[in-house]
C-alpha cells in the first residue's frame, strides 16, 4: 500500500488519457462532460434521482428521535460573523447579491457536492471573483470557525491546489475551485448562515442566536501531504487517522473482530449499494441527506475509560471546526449520549493498511475513508488520498431542527423546507 510520502509513484504522465483530454478544460465545461462520462454520470444520475426529496435526516432506522437538540445561547461567534456577511455584502454588485443570496430554508442547501466536476453551479464561485471578493469571503468563513478549523479548510483549498499542479489540471482543480452561498439575512438573533462547497471541502453553517449548527461537513484530499512549493510540509487528517487507529488496537480481541464489520475494503461480503461508486464506504455523503444507516459495530457502553476518553477525542478532531463555545456545547451532547454511541471498521489495522471507521450516536455520525485513487492512479485504497464527513442525525443537518423550532416560537404553523 502507498504511504503518504510515496504519492508521486502514482501520478499519471501528464500526456496519458487520463489527464490530457482535460488540458484547458474550465470547471463548467468539466462538469457538463462529466453527465455523459460512464461513471461520474451513473452517480449524477443516481443524486437527480434523491435530490428533491423532502428533508427527514439521516437516522439509524427511518425514524427521527425528538428532543435531542434545544434552542440555547452556546456562545457563537454571531457579532463577528454579522459584520464580516456585511462587509460582503457591501462590496458586492446587485447581479453578484441576487447570485449569492437565498431564502433560509431553500433547497439549494442540499445541492452540495464534493467531487472536481461541478454539477450545481449555485451561488458565486470563488475562481470567479474578483480577489477582494474572495477575501471577504474568507473572512466571513474565518470569522465562524476556530482558528483550527479555519486553517484545515484552508489545507484543503490548499491540497485542491496542489493536485492540479500534479496533473497540469489548474482549470478544473485550483485553491477557488468552490461555490460560496448566503442564506437568510445575516442577523445577531435571527436564523440565517453560508455554505461552501467544491473538490475534498463543503461546509454548511447554520446559525441563530448564539447557537451554531456546521454540518453537512465534508473535508478530503489526494494527496493529503504536500511535498514542494510554498505549502511544503502541509499535513492533513493526521489526528483523525491516528487516533481511530490506535483505538481499534487497544480494543481486546473480540471487541477488535465485532467492531470490524468487513476484514477488507472492497469486501466481497458486502451486500449491494455498500460500496458506492463515488463515496466508496462512506455513508454520509452529498444527497445522503435521508440516508438510513443502522448502528454497527461495538458499542462504546463497552469500552473502559481510557476508549470512551479516545472514542471522544476522535469525535472532536473531526468537529475541531466549531469555535470554542459550540465546540464545548456539542462535546457535552456528544458525552451524554456516550452510552448510545458505536465504533465500526472495516479494513485492516497494521501500519500501511487503509482503513474506514464510523462513529455513530443520536447526536453526531463522524466518518473517516481511505480511497482509491481518482487522479493518482491507485485502483485499490491507499493511505494518501482521504475522505471524512461529518453529520448531524435525526434531523438537525443544515441547523433543521433548531431552525423548526424557531418557527414554531416566532412563525407557528410553518415548516423548514417546503419550497
Amino acid at each position: 500500500m502507498a504511504r503518504i510520502a510515496e504519492f508521486r509513484e502514482l501520478l499519471f504522465p501528464l500526456e496519458s488519457d487520463r489527464l490530457a483530454p482535460w488540458r484547458g478544460v474550465d470547471a463548467l465545461t468539466f462538469g457538463r462532460e462529466m453527465r455523459q462520462h460512464p461513471f461520474a454520470g451513473r452517480m449524477i444520475s443516481g443524486w437527480e434521482a434523491i435530490a428533491d426529496a423532502p428533508f427527514h435526516g439521516l437516522t439509524c432506522d427511518g425514524h427521527c428521535e425528538s428532543g435531542l437538540f434545544a434552542l440555547a445561547d452556546e456562545g457563537a461567534p454571531t457579532a463577528g460573523m454579522v459584520r464580516a456577511a456585511a462587509d460582503l455584502l457591501s462590496i458586492l454588485s446587485p447581479d453578484q447579491n441576487r447570485q449569492l443570496r437565498y431564502p433560509i430554508d431553500a433547497k439549494e442547501w442540499r445541492r452540495w457536492s464534493n467531487p472536481e466536476f461541478l454539477f450545481n453551479p449555485n451561488g458565486l464561485r470563488l475562481e470567479d471573483c474578483a480577489e477582494p471578493i474572495r477575501a471577504a469571503i474568507l473572512r466571513l468563513i474565518e470569522a465562524s470557525l476556530s482558528a483550527d478549523g479555519f486553517a484545515k479548510a484552508r489545507g484543503c483549498m490548499k491540497t485542491n491546489a496542489f493536485l492540479g499542479e500534479l496533473c497540469a489540471l489548474p482549470n478544473i482543480m485550483n485553491e477557488w475551485s468552490y461555490n460560496f452561498l448566503l442564506f437568510g439575512e445575516p442577523s445577531p438573533d435571527a436564523p440565517w448562515g453560508w455554505s461552501l462547497y467544491g473538490h475534498h471541502l463543503v461546509l454548511n453553517c447554520f446559525v441563530l442566536g448564539g447557537q451554531m449548527v456546521i454540518s453537512p461537513t465534508f473535508m478530503g484530499a489526494e494527496p493529503n501531504f504536500i511535498d514542494a512549493g510554498p505549502d511544503k510540509g502541509l499535513r492533513l487528517f493526521d489526528a483523525e487517522e491516528e487516533g481511530g487507529l490506535s483505538l481499534m488496537r487497544s480494543l481486546d480481541a473480540d471487541k477488535r473482530r465485532r467492531a470490524t464489520t468487513y476484514a477488507a475494503m472492497n469486501d466481497p461480503a458486502m451486500p449491494e449499494g455498500r460500496l458506492h461508486i463515488g463515496d466508496q464506504r462512506h455513508l454520509g455523503g452529498a444527497f445522503q441527506d435521508n440516508r438510513i444507516v443502522p448502528y454497527e459495530g461495538v458499542c462504546a457502553a463497552e469500552f473502559d475509560a481510557r476508549q470512551r476518553r479516545a472514542l471522544l477525542d476522535i469525535v472532536s478532531a473531526f468537529v475541531t471546526y466549531l469555535p470554542e463555545g459550540p465546540l464545548v456545547a456539542k462535546m457535552a451532547q456528544v458525552e451524554a449520549h456516550l452510552d448510545r454511541t458505536w465504533w465500526s471498521w472495516i479494513g485492516g489495522h497494521g501500519d500501511d493498511d487503509p482503513f474506514y471507521y464510523r462513529v455513530q450516536s443520536p447526536v453526531v455520525m463522524v466518518e473517516f475513508d481511505h480511497h482509491s485513487g481518482v487522479w493518482l492512479n491507485n485502483t485499490e485504497p491507499a493511505k494518501c488520498h482521504i475522505h471524512t464527513v461529518v453529520r448531524t442525525p435525526n434531523g438537525n443537518d443544515y441547523g433543521r431542527d433548531l431552525l423548526r423550532q424557531h418557527y414554531a416560537q416566532v412563525h407557528p404553523g410553518k415548516t423548514p423546507g417546503r419550497d
